[in-house]
């Protein structure tokens, strides 16, 4: 492996083998200043060149507003998927962080940044019966692909990007855009009875009851119709989150609060693991553990606890923890490193696939605990340089750059495009940041 000398010595000590994820198996040594800052500035590479470089200003629609999400391998474009809420609000969003965290970037990414404001306000945005569009085609019409429904997770990443540019630009059409998407969704969606969100509306916003015989369950676009779902409502408390930070709403405020106990204390469960899908009483309905939301989560909650109280609650940090730690226990893979994309509760592991996003999220959710348990259990940081060794080594594509979306458990490419709707630069690039300014926190530290 190319990195692998490079990373021994970094290590100063460390085991690098690949043991069970024990205490009493690991080094007990700590990584040295210069070990962090080292990695760190790998990090920012990989961040540079195959995340922003590649999908900036390339996937910047001239022609038609917002962002092109289909790209081969080598980032040439490909055939257009139409334009997508989730994929707009995310690409706002990282777009609008370039302008707050990387002062060189700013006059070249401003631009981009009210691109996709006015998409989101001018194009995604129903002037007819509010919310945003699930999608829609090049041209700004509905299609039978995304129909004229509105969904809460593309509602929620369009709240995020709007939220995020206004955090960047100071525009207040954009906080004005995010604050409207908010009240929207808060008085067509928000289940007073039960806590948490109706997922799929109609155009005019009413939640669909679909109507299905001898039991069957209708799928939505990423969960059962009429469910509520973990995927969405993580996204929601990222997403509300975001807007909090610039408009401390009364309400928005109970919303969180709400939110995160939902997501702490009902969605995610011992020992360590979250249920996909529930009723609208939040009934779990069993599936299977998606090893990659389970590490996301981890972060997503003790950020929300943090903006909200300033310090993370015990009950936040011990689920936190423990989602970390199960699928450390039963998604890791040991002999290549890196998560496995899905299995079951008590580590029944089938998929062995590995995805982009999984691993990138991984790698920000093993440096958190490492930042937080480090001094007691090494582990963490053994399988966070692990884990960077198989993303920089297989993940990454070293000849075209960029992220392949999955790969085998060996690090094999599976497929080669670089950009659908559902991939954009949002995971790679929010967790890139997160561990390149947490290694040099770490690094500055006595």
């Amino acid at each position: 492996m190319k990195r692998m000398v490079l990373l021994l010595f970094l290590c100063s000590g460390l085991a690098f083998g690949r043991q069970p994820s024990s205490p009493s198996t690991a080094s007990s040594v700590q990584p040295s200043r210069e070990t962090y800052l080292k990695l760190a500035a790998q990090v920012d590479d990989a961040l540079h060149t195959d995340v922003l470089n590649v999908w900036f200003p390339r996937s910047v629609d001239r022609e038609h507003g917002g962002f092109h999400s289909h790209f081969t391998r080598d980032w040439q474009w490909a055939p257009s998927d139409g334009k997508f809420s989730v994929f707009q609000g995310r690409m706002t969003w990282v777009a609008s962080q370039v302008v707050l965290r990387d002062p060189k970037l700013k006059q070249e990414f401003l631009p981009i940044v009210h691109q996709g404001v006015d998409f989101l306000q001018n194009v995604m945005w129903d002037k007819q019966d509010g919310g945003f569009y699930w999608g829609l085609d090049d041209e700004g019409k509905v299609t039978p692909a995304f129909t004229d429904g509105k969904h809460l997770y593309g509602i929620g990443f369009c709240i995020y990007g709007a939220a995020a540019a206004y955090q960047a630009t100071g525009d207040p059409k954009a906080l004005a855009l995010a604050k409207e998407g908010f009240l929207w969704a808060d008085k067509h969606a928000h289940d007073s009875a039960n806590g948490g969100y109706f997922e799929w509306l109609t155009r005019d916003g009413k939640p669909i009851v679909p109507q299905v015989p001898n039991g069957e369950i209708a799928m939505g676009p990423i969960s059962p119709v009429n469910y509520k779902s973990m995927n969405t409502h993580i996204h929601l408390l990222e997403a509300f989150t975001q807007l909090y930070e610039v408009w401390p709403d009364p309400t928005l405020h109970d919303r969180l609060e709400e939110l995160l106990a939902i997501v702490r204390d009902k969605i995610c469960v011992e020992p360590g693991v979250m249920n996909l899908y529930f009723t609208n009483q939040w009934q779990a309905i069993p599936d299977h553990d998606s090893y990659g939301h389970d590490v996301e989560t981890a972060y997503l909650m003790l950020e929300t606890d943090e903006v909200l109280h300033h310090k993370a609650s015990a009950k936040s940090e011990r689920m936190a923890k423990m989602l970390v730690d199960h699928a450390l226990a039963y998604g890791w893979d040991h002999d290549n490193g890196g998560f496995y994309r899905e299995g079951t509760t008590f580590g029944k592991t089938e998929d062995t696939i590995k995805e982009w996003w999984v691993e990138v999220e991984g790698l920000n959710a093993l440096l958190l605990m490492h930042d937080r348990y480090g001094k007691q259990n090494p582990i963490y940081f053994q399988r966070f340089l692990e884990q960077w060794d198989f993303i920089q080594n297989h993940t990454i594509d070293a000849k075209f750059h960029g992220l392949y979306n999955l790969t085998k458990a060996d690090g094999t490419p599976i497929t080669p495009d670089k950009g659908v709707i559902w991939k954009a630069a949002y995971h790679d690039s929010r967790a890139f940041w997160n561990v390149s300014e947490r290694l040099r926190r770490l690094a500055a530290e006595p």
